[in-house]
């Protein structure tokens, strides 16, 4: 059984980060092994809500992993909740990459236009440098542009897109821009270093939390199961998709996404691909 590691807080309610990672991964037979940064009571889409910083256990765990010699055969970053922990989320990696595995990095920082709560400019100079350890990247589009330093807006063409995804392949290998919209339409757009390719579905007019949480970790999953960077694309949208989906027609005012009803949905996208 393959063996991942996911760098990224626990929000204790509100389906995102740890506690969307966890299942998904594991759903799609991988060993799922957590590095919590922070605790938070809820997401950070709830007021008052309370936060926990964990930096100080990183290094003691990431120090007993070393000595019993543990290998990862993927990292994947999220949240970070501040600037010592970008750093060392960033030794973390040098300390466990190797030759034979890859590192997948969520940029969080932000969504329509905006910075999440107790972030400011100084942390996105230093996601700019962080995400050069990366093999793929998965921005939504306000982080793309937080990162390539343009100013947000909701409706880049196709060419604005792919010459955002040409800038950021520079120190990335594989680039994935989720939450990119053309009219009635919601996906993404990727470039593999020699080929783009685009995935979109029908937008369905709501907003969650969790839902970029639900894609990095599903295609996480699929390319841990050796599936092709275009299908793997392709399960973790329609993944992400039917969750949502399911989430607006039995509870739109949710905090978080219906995933768990679309699990086995899932695993059976996966097992088509992989017989």
């Amino acid at each position: 059984m393959k063996r991942i590691v996911t760098i990224q807080d626990i929000s204790c309610l509100g389906k995102v980060s740890l506690t969307v990672a966890l299942p998904i991964i594991s759903a799609a037979n991988i060993e799922t092994v957590i590095l919590p940064t922070t605790i938070l009571s809820t997401h950070t889409g709830f007021k008052d809500f309370t936060y926990r910083d964990l930096s100080k256990d990183i290094p003691l765990i990431s120090n007993h992993w070393l000595q019993e010699k543990i290998s990862f055969d993927a990292i994947y970053t999220g949240y970070l909740g501040n600037i010592e922990q970008i750093e060392l989320a960033s030794e973390f990696i040098r300390s466990f990459k190797n030759k034979n595995n890859f590192v997948l990095i969520d940029p969080v920082m932000g969504d329509h236009g905006n910075l999440y709560p107790g972030f400011d400019k100084n942390f996105v100079t230093k996601m700019k440098e962080y995400i050069s350890l990366g093999d793929i990247i998965v921005p939504n589009l306000t982080e793309a542009c937080l990162l390539l330093g343009i100013e947000y807006k909701e409706d880049f063409n196709t060419e604005e897109i792919k010459e955002m995804l040409l800038k950021l392949s520079k120190t990335n290998k594989r680039v994935v821009i989720t939450d990119v919209r053309f009219g009635n339409k919601l996906g993404v757009m990727s470039y593999d270093g020699s080929e783009f390719y685009s995935y979109f579905r029908s937008r369905i007019p709501s907003n969650y939390h969790g839902t970029g949480d639900i894609f990095a970790s599903s295609l996480l999953g699929c390319l841990n199961n050796n599936i092709d960077f275009k299908d793997a694309i392709k399960i973790a949208v329609d993944f992400d998709w039917q969750s949502i989906k399911e989430t607006y027609n039995t509870n739109k005012n949710a905090y978080g996404i219906n995933f768990e009803s679309k699990i086995k949905y899932y695993i059976e996208r996966i097992q088509k691909v992989t017989k």
